[in-house]
């Protein structure tokens, strides 16, 4: 167990993280990611408010559905990675990250302008993911209810005679789930799921899975100093909306490019690559680790670090393999810098 964002979590269970990792990626495992928060913001102007505040294009969602989203600050700088559902046409729930809660809830409340009413309810909700190739298989056969929704949609239907919100969502890259519901029904659905062999699986594994898709995690790959344009994630920045918080600071980044760029590499000798490691090309130090493990798959270290504007422009023309160096344990490893995601074949689109 390892302090996390204000909660107790496990970093892994007793059959240790490679059975994890097994479950995940070629069965089912479940996930306790009630650490997580939920906002809430409804009103005849949510969804005006939300366009403004948030980077992605809410105009485009439906009743049901569910979107990967920034909440950037004015200078573009992310301020959370979140995931909205648009409940009606007046009542979005956003999950947000569990060291955000209290930052994204104030900033929301610092814009002003709009008839909105905003709730924090994180205390009112707890949340299991169930992810790998046979998780709709097992939610099926366990709970004996539908679930064919598409991937960022979500349903809501009952277990143990409770509402519950089945989003298909996830943060591994396999077909995958996430459960909203109150504490005592997210507690006995756990249960049952324990009691079908369902693996529990831990902080630890998540982030390899997550490395291994290149799925960024606040505080490590993004964070308030960092905008979407150098962490990859211009895909949920919809710079044709007409405007929002922070659109002329990225709009800038994108048409000169950032100062930085997040990269993927991958170890051509043994070692695994940590947070704040340097990276060095021909003796000179041009960047750093952000997030770095073991692939399980791979067997071997992988990473996502960010490397300097001359550098990611230079290695990118050169259609050559593209190679440098990690610091680690002041001893030089070699690596690979490489195109995401670091392996295939997952089932996300089952």
């Amino acid at each position: 167990m390892i302090p996390f964002a204000g909660f107790y979590m496990p970093a892994n269970y007793s059959k240790g993280i490679i059975e994890e990792y097994k479950s995940i990626r070629n069965n089912v495992g479940a996930f306790d990611v009630s650490h997580m928060g939920q906002i809430e913001i409804s009103g005849k102007d949510a969804q005006a408010f939300l366009q403004n505040a948030t980077t992605n294009n809410i105009n485009k969602m439906i009743i049901g559905s569910a979107q990967y989203n920034l909440i950037c600050n004015n200078d573009g700088g992310i301020i959370d990675d979140v995931i909205l559902f648009k409940i009606s046409e007046n009542i979005f729930l956003i999950i947000v990250n569990a060291s955000n809660i209290d930052k994204s809830y104030n900033w929301f409340h610092s814009i002003k302008g709009y008839d909105i009413n905003i709730k924090n309810l994180s205390n009112d909700f707890s949340l299991i993911a169930i992810q790998g190739p046979n998780s709709r298989r097992a939610m099926v056969d366990i709970f004996d209810i539908e679930l064919n929704n598409k991937f960022y949609s979500f349903v809501k239907c009952l277990i143990f005679d409770e509402e519950v919100l089945i989003s298909r969502t996830g943060y591994t890259g396999e077909l995958g789930f996430e459960i909203l519901s109150n504490h005592q029904t997210i507690l006995k659905i756990w249960q049952k799921m324990m009691e079908n062999n369902i693996s529990p699986c831990g902080l630890a594994v998540r982030d390899t899975l997550r490395v291994e898709m290149k799925y960024c995690l606040y505080g490590n790959d993004i964070n308030e100093n960092i905008n979407p344009i150098e962490a990859g994630l211009k895909w949920v920045v919809d710079l044709n909306k007409k405007n929002f918080i922070g659109k002329k600071s990225i709009s800038n980044y994108y048409v000169n490019h950032p100062d930085k760029k997040l990269v993927c590499f991958k170890m051509l000798e043994r070692g695994i690559p940590r947070k704040e490691y340097e990276i060095y090309i021909n003796n000179e130090k041009v960047g750093f680790v952000t997030s770095g493990t073991f692939s399980t798959k791979l067997k071997k270290g992988i990473g996502l670090g960010y490397l300097k504007k001359p550098i990611y422009l230079s290695l990118f023309e050169n259609k050559e393999k593209k190679t440098c160096e990690i610091k680690i344990r002041n001893k030089i490893v070699k690596a690979e810098i490489v195109n995401p995601p670091f392996i295939d074949k997952y089932s996300l689109h089952s």
